[in-house]
């Protein structure tokens, strides 16, 4: 299928190229083809199913092969890792058969698996920490550490987020409907501080205030929007876990009924107010 975001087909001139699927709707999973030889790193816990001719491994880091080849190296790649929130150990997942064989991870929440190549985006993505599924071997899963003190306060995702570099494939998880912008340079856009799914290292990524005090008290969209300045792509989701999460708890609460809002700084005399208790 001719420029299908969801379905690729090596290239035979790209060494560390792999093929994939997309497969799914709302509950998404990305079916991987391996030549003999080849690998592909995931999470661990991501896989759904594997040809009896794939080997899987267990690796401390992120299985990259980037941080040199003594323990301080691995230590410090996984150390990366445990500080964004994932675990300490990837899973490598090589074919060591002939002929083809696949390989298939699945997203742990209901959204969208978006295949990105690196080498497209500068060969750097910076997304929110818990965004990395799977991707092709050779790809380096590090972490980005937020300079300015209000948008690590105050941006979503603190001052940590994952960076992934290298030039190969990598599938990022996000939730809702996922939608990408491309910004020229000096031109803004505000999201909400939960909705940046990811963006290249070429964004500036601040907080502005949201409105006025009322806006901020009464609004439910909280007290800061993401400020992103281009140039370069941003990649926005729609349902962000940690509202959905927000959602479900507010509903099975020990007040009953459906919490209608987003929140509000008065706490329970906002609740109150907005006809949430």
């Amino acid at each position: 299928m001719a420029n299908n975001p969801w379905q690729h087909h090596r290239s035979a001139s790209v060494a560390d190229d792999i093929d994939f699927e997309i497969k799914g709707q709302e509950l998404q999973f990305v079916e991987i083809e391996l030549d003999p030889g080849e690998s592909a790193v995931a999470e661990a816990g991501a896989m759904v199913w594997k040809d009896a001719s794939v080997e899987m491994t267990t690796v401390f880091g992120d299985g990259s092969g980037g941080q040199g080849g003594g323990f301080m190296g691995k230590l410090l790649g996984a150390g990366k890792r445990l500080v964004t929130g994932e675990s300490l150990f990837t899973t490598v997942f090589t074919h060591n058969g002939s002929g083809k064989a696949r390989v298939a991870f699945s997203a742990p929440i209901p959204g969208a698996i978006l295949p990105l190549r690196l080498a497209d985006y500068g060969g750097q993505l910076i997304c929110q920490k818990d965004a990395f599924l799977a991707a092709a071997r050779g790809v380096s899963i590090g972490i980005a550490f937020q300079r300015k003190m209000m948008t690590g306060l105050f941006g979503g995702e603190g001052f940590i987020m994952q960076k992934l570099d290298g030039d190969g494939w990598v599938f990022v998880q996000m939730g809702g409907t996922v939608i990408e912008r491309q910004l020229a340079p000096g031109e803004q856009l505000h999201v909400d501080t939960g909705c940046v799914a990811a963006y290249t290292s070429t964004i500036d990524f601040d907080v502005v205030a949201a409105g006025g005090v009322k806006s901020m008290i009464f609004g439910g969209e909280g007290v800061f929007f993401a400020r992103l300045t281009g140039p370069g792509h941003v990649w926005i989701q729609s349902l962000p876990f940690s509202r959905l999460a927000g959602r479900m708890m507010a509903a099975s609460g020990s007040y009953g009924g459906q919490n209608r809002g987003e929140g509000s700084v008065l706490g329970g005399l906002g609740d109150l107010i907005g006809g949430n208790r």
